[in-house]
């Protein structure tokens, strides 16, 4: 029996090193059709399984991850490197991660329509695809088909109410020179309660209601702030909206909350910035040429606290603006921090011998030759000097007097009819809530008319910040002792004006 028992063994053990070889011959060509020829199982003629014609799958080897499938890029397509980088499996890995939590909150499911705006590479939409939101596209300026056709924030290629579910990552938003355009493209392609996410760098609470007020007919959701997948952007709040069902014509106007009427109200989230600004000088300075210029180093601007991104346009009205290199090239241009945004500038001088030096700067400056006033009305306009000072060449800023509407007796200056006209009804005819809006008024004193005007109005609420420049009878330079005789209001009437704009809510600084 014994020789019996050991053939039985020794074919035992051929049979299965048989096995083995075989099994190590099917291994082998398995790892060459995918690893070295870069072909799926469906494409080669050796296969264990049969494959659905488009399903990808993310598969780690040697140590490096690689996305294998019959849709996967071909070897000579130059996208293979980069669809195989870490850095794209890392997206992936993030946005399949947010969409899979979005699921299971109900606001996401594998039957949405989905698309994702400005999606350079599609990331976004393969991690849709990914976990089941098989009918996902994206869309950017340049594509990258199959998973990103032709098409901007701004100007989305689809029709009205197309989609369940709208995704824009990548602070994308924020770096939109179009916000506005932006998110009224998506209320027109998003269906009524559908939703829309959006990951925004910004976290601060000016922002957070800019954006809100962009979205005018959504409505808020949740929000949740993250952790990012890469140092560019290490930080994301992640904004979720809902479309709603009762607002179907995004084109047209809508009154701000902050306004109705002639009512204004500033919103909590403007009153906050005021308690971040800069010291008013409560003491009337004894040599104010020196002590408020220097004040503009203590300034703390609005740009400098918040992020401004998420505005329609971004505006500076000059009031009293002189020569063009009197603030707005000098101040505004070179030294207010815009963020990289692009203002467009509004000059208010009544002063002709000043208007043909904005001829040059028409494409960026629009110049309003008139005075700003509280109604319109021909004015008597003066030009007057304090003592001691000469005129000059009247085309330079400097030595050309100061130009006033509200002449004073006996001053002996040059003296005109110029058009007044009503600065807050131009103004709430000019910009809205939505717009970021700076202004510097110097006006020679009729900052007393024009500032009570515009809180009667409710124009007030459409400037986000102020630079004024309140005249009163001021210590002359010329003249040690005395005081300037141009103007009745003194430094106690100007200091309560600047208290009570504060007091309202109103972000406004000390102007020289």
């Amino acid at each position: 029996m014994e020789p019996a028992t050991g053939k039985s063994s020794l074919f035992r053990n051929i049979l299965a090193r048989a096995l083995i070889f075989g099994v190590l011959i099917m291994v082998f060509r398995f790892a060459y059709v995918v690893s070295i020829t870069g072909e799926s199982c469906t494409l080669s003629s050796f296969c264990f399984f049969s494959l659905p014609q488009n399903l990808n799958f993310i598969v780690p080897g040697a140590g490096v991850s690689a996305i294998v499938g019959n849709d996967a890029v071909s070897r000579s397509d130059p996208r293979r490197d980069l669809y195989t980088s870490k850095e794209w499996i890392r997206a992936v890995h993030f946005y399949s991660s947010v969409f899979q939590d979005l699921i299971s909150e109900g606001l996401l499911s594998p039957h949405s329509k989905s698309l994702c705006v400005e999606t350079p590479l599609g990331q976004e939409v393969f991690a849709l695809k990914e976990i089941g939101v098989e009918n996902s596209i994206g869309i950017f300026k340049k594509a990258a088909k199959p998973l990103v056709v032709k098409g901007e924030g701004h100007q989305i290629p689809f029709d009205d109410n197309s989609f369940d579910f709208i995704f824009s990552g990548g602070a994308r938003l924020d770096a939109s020179a179009r916000p506005a355009d932006f998110a009224s493209e998506i209320a027109r392609t998003l269906k009524p309660e559908g939703f829309v996410v959006v990951h925004v760098k910004a976290n601060d609470t000016y922002s957070f209601n800019s954006l809100l007020d962009l979205f005018s007919s959504f409505n808020l959701v949740k929000t949740i702030d993250m952790a990012g997948f890469d140092s560019l952007m290490p930080y994301i709040r992640e904004i979720v909206l809902r479309k709603d069902t009762a607002i179907r014509n995004h084109g047209g106007g809508k009154i701000p909350d902050g306004i109705s009427g002639n009512k204004c109200s500033v919103p909590g989230h403007k009153r906050e910035l005021v308690q971040k600004a800069e010291p008013l000088i409560e003491e009337e300075p004894l040599k104010p040429w020196i002590t408020l210029k220097r004040n503009i180093n203590n300034v703390k601007y609005l740009p400098s606290m918040v992020d401004i991104s998420f505005k329609n346009r971004y505006v500076y009205v000059d009031v009293g603006a002189r020569s063009y290199g009197s603030s707005i090239g000098s101040w505004f241009r070179k030294q207010y921090p815009k963020q990289n945004k692009t203002f467009h500038v509004y000059a208010i001088e009544a002063d002709k011998t000043f208007h043909q030096q904005y001829e040059s700067k028409k494409k960026t400056v629009t110049l309003l030759p008139y005075a700003a006033w509280v109604k319109n009305e021909t004015l008597r306009f003066e030009i007057n000097r304090d003592p001691g000072q000469e005129e000059v060449d009247e085309l330079k800023d400097k030595g050309r007097g100061m130009g006033r509407i509200q002449p004073v007796k006996s001053s002996g200056g040059e003296v005109d009819e110029i058009q007044g006209f009503d600065f807050a009804e131009w103004l709430k005819n000019t910009v809205t809530e939505s717009d970021f809006v700076v202004m510097k008024m110097d006006v020679e004193g009729t900052e007393f008319d024009l500032i009570p005007r515009l809180f009667k109005t409710g124009a007030i609420c459409l400037i986000d910040e102020i630079f004024l420049e309140c005249h009163y009878n001021r210590w002359q330079r010329c003249c040690p002792g005395q005081r300037s005789a141009k103007y009745e209001k003194t430094y106690g009437q100007c200091l309560q004006l600047f208290t009570s704009l504060r007091e309202s809510g109103v972000l406004v600084h000390q102007w020289w």
